[in-house]
């Protein structure tokens, strides 16, 4: 219901500013503010974008919680996509969602609420006395025929 209400009200919200808008100073003022938060938000995505994925790379050289930077770019994301689409609400809560300080809480807001039971970085742990199956080839074994062709 409460996603139904989403695309429900955003949408209403759009024309009633781009009305708004339009009556205060016309219609091309209003079409070329609308381009050129596209622009931007085109501009935007890539600083920050890369900024992000910087900083992800760190975390994960580190061996560090890569959680952080993950969060931050799909904000960054989701922020692009929200200033690709018309409309000055979106393109509020998109540059909005392109400020690191409004990205940071939000991701301590969404923190708090999440508990991670456990985080491991680079693959499985086994147990001492786990058997493991493998196949192996004895490279010092003299060579003969392949097999593949017929003598």
């Amino acid at each position: 219901m409460r996603l139904f209400l989403l695309f429900l009200l955003v949408p209403l919200i759009e024309i009633a500013l781009f009305i708004q808008v339009g009556g205060l100073i016309g219609l091309f003022p209003t079409l070329a503010i609308v381009i050129l938060t596209a622009i931007a938000g085109t501009v935007l995505i890539r600083s920050q974008g890369s900024a992000v994925m910087r900083q992800l790379r760190e975390n994960l050289e580190d061996m560090r919680d890569p959680s952080e930077p993950l969060a931050h770019g799909a904000m960054v994301l989701f922020a692009g996509a929200l200033l690709l689409t018309p409309g000055f609400f979106t393109d509020a809560l998109g540059l909005s969602l392109m400020v690191p300080g409004v990205r940071g809480r939000i991701f301590n807001f969404v923190r708090q609420r999440i508990v991670v039971e456990e985080f491991r970085y680079g693959g499985s742990r086994r147990q001492e006395d786990e058997a493991v199956d493998a196949e192996y080839e004895d490279l010092d074994a003299p060579k003969g025929p392949s097999g593949w062709t017929r003598h």
